[in-house]
C-alpha cells in the first residue's frame, strides 16, 4: 500500500520535493491574482465603508474570472456554485411535504467538468504554443557566426512559451561591397504569441532587405516603413538596435531605433552608450533615423539587451538595474564573451529569485579580442572578408 502510495504521488509530483512545488504554487498564484486583480478598482472610495469595499472587490474580482469563461461555461460555473453552497431544505405544513436535497455532490460533478473542459483547452493551446516556440526557435540563430578576431554570444529567455525580443548575428552575402556581420536585437511591444508573431515577420523582413547592400540608416528605415504598415490601430511598435561591424576596420556602424541604449565597455573601463537613431519602429511612417560609427578596439565589449533584464524584480519588486549589470561586465571583461552572458544570466536569477519573470530577457555580446587582419597588398584596395568556418580568406566585394 505505501509502495503505491509513494508511485501515486511521484506520479502526479513529477519527483518534485514539497518546497519546490509550494514555490511553483505560489508563483502561479500571483501570476493569476494579478491577473484578475488588474481589473479590479483597490482605491477605497471617500464615502465607502470597508465593508462596502471588500464586497465591491469580491465582486470584481467574481465577474473578473467569470467573464474570462465562454457564456456556456459561465452558466456551468454559476449552476455548480449554486449547487455546491446550497444546502438544501425540506419544508413541511400539515401533511404537504416539499424538500430539495443538498446538490453539493452534483456542484462539484460540474465543477470536475468545467475543469476538464478548461484542461483541454489547455492542453490543445499549449501543444500550439510549444509548435510555435519550435517555429522561433528555428528563425533564431542556434550558434553564433564564427569570425576571426571577435568573439559574439547570445541568449534568451522568454516570460512566456514565445517571446516577443528578436535577437540575430548573421553574415551578409559576400558579393555585396558592404560590412559583413550583422547584429541586430528587437523587443516588441507586449508578450506571447501577438509580439512573436511581429517578430516572426520582422526577421524575415531583415533577411530579405539584408540581400540588397543597404547600410543600417536604409534597413531601419524600411523596416519602420514595413512596420507601420503593420501596426493596424497604432497599438504594436517595435525598440531595436541594429549594427553592422566589418572585422577589419574594427567599425561599428548602428542606428538605435527607442532601444535600450547598449553598452560599449572599452578595455580601459570607460563606458560609452550607443543611443544615436531615433523613434521605435512603427510609430510614424517617414520617421528620420540617424547612424553613427564607431571603433572598436582590442579588448572592447558591445552588451545589446532587451529591458527585461535591467527590469527584472524580485519579490520586494526591486528592479535589477544597470549598476547591477555593469559590476558584472567590470568583472568579468577579459572572459570570453559566452561566460560573461553566463555570468550576466546567473546574476539576474539569483537576484530574481523566486520572483515571477514579467518580460522576456535578451542579450547579445560582442567582444573583440584579436588583433584585425592586414588589408591585401594585391593594388585592387579591396578588403577580404574573414571566415574562420572554412579557415580561409574569402575576397570581398
Amino acid at each position: 500500500m505505501f509502495k503505491r502510495t509513494r508511485g501515486f504521488w511521484r506520479r502526479i509530483s513529477d519527483g518534485i520535493a514539497m518546497h519546490q512545488l509550494w514555490s511553483q504554487f505560489n508563483a502561479e498564484a500571483r501570476a493569476s491574482y494579478r491577473l484578475y486583480s488588474q481589473e479590479v478598482e483597490w482605491r477605497r472610495g471617500e464615502k465607502e465603508s470597508s465593508n462596502q469595499r471588500f464586497k465591491r472587490v469580491v465582486k470584481g474580482l467574481f465577474w473578473a474570472m467569470v467573464l474570462k469563461l465562454s457564456p456556456a461555461r459561465r452558466v456551468l460555473f454559476v449552476a455548480a456554485l449554486v449547487m455546491l453552497v446550497f444546502p438544501g431544505f425540506e419544508f413541511r405544513r400539515g401533511d404537504t411535504s416539499l424538500g430539495l436535497p443538498n446538490l453539493a455532490f452534483f456542484g462539484a460533478l460540474a465543477f470536475l467538468v468545467l475543469l476538464a473542459l478548461e484542461l483541454a483547452d489547455r492542453v490543445t493551446m499549449k501543444r500550439d504554443l510549444e509548435i510555435a516556440k519550435e517555429i522561433q526557435t528555428w528563425l533564431m540563430p542556434s550558434a553564433p557566426p564564427q569570425v576571426a578576431g571577435i568573439d559574439v554570444a547570445f541568449a534568451t529567455r522568454p516570460a512566456n512559451t514565445v517571446a516577443g525580443d528578436y535577437y540575430d548575428a548573421f553574415l551578409r552575402p559576400t558579393s555585396l561591397d558592404c560590412p559583413p556581420l550583422l547584429l541586430v536585437v528587437a523587443d516588441v511591444a507586449g508578450k506571447s504569441v501577438p509580439a512573436a508573431l511581429l517578430m516572426a515577420t520582422l526577421q524575415a523582413s531583415l533577411h530579405t532587405l539584408a540581400a540588397v547592400c543597404a547600410s543600417p540608416l536604409e534597413l531601419i528605415e524600411r523596416l519602420n516603413q514595413y512596420c507601420c504598415e503593420q501596426n493596424v490601430g497604432g497599438q504594436r511598435f517595435t525598440t531595436a538596435f541594429l549594427a553592422e561591424f566589418h572585422p577589419l576596420t574594427r567599425q561599428l556602424t548602428f542606428v538605435n531605433a527607442g532601444h535600450n541604449w547598449p553598452i560599449l565597455r572599452r578595455a580601459s573601463g570607460r563606458i560609452d552608450r550607443l543611443e544615436t537613431g531615433g523613434l521605435p519602429l512603427g510609430l510614424m511612417r517617414g520617421a528620420r533615423y540617424q547612424s553613427e560609427t564607431v571603433t572598436l578596439g582590442t579588448g572592447d565589449l558591445l552588451l545589446i539587451f532587451t529591458d527585461g533584464l535591467v527590469e527584472a524584480e524580485d519579490r520586494k519588486e526591486e528592479q535589477y538595474g544597470e549598476l547591477r549589470m555593469l559590476d558584472i561586465l567590470n568583472r568579468h571583461s577579459n572572459r570570453p564573451a559566452a561566460e560573461v552572458l553566463g555570468n550576466l544570466m546567473t546574476s539576474a536569477d539569483s537576484f530574481v529569485g523566486a520572483a515571477p519573470q514579467h518580460d522576456d530577457i535578451t542579450c547579445l555580446i560582442l567582444q573583440v579580442n584579436a588583433v584585425p587582419a592586414a588589408a591585401p597588398s594585391s593594388g585592387s584596395g579591396e578588403y577580404e572578408r574573414i571566415l574562420i568556418r572554412t579557415g580561409e580568406r574569402v575576397p570581398y566585394g
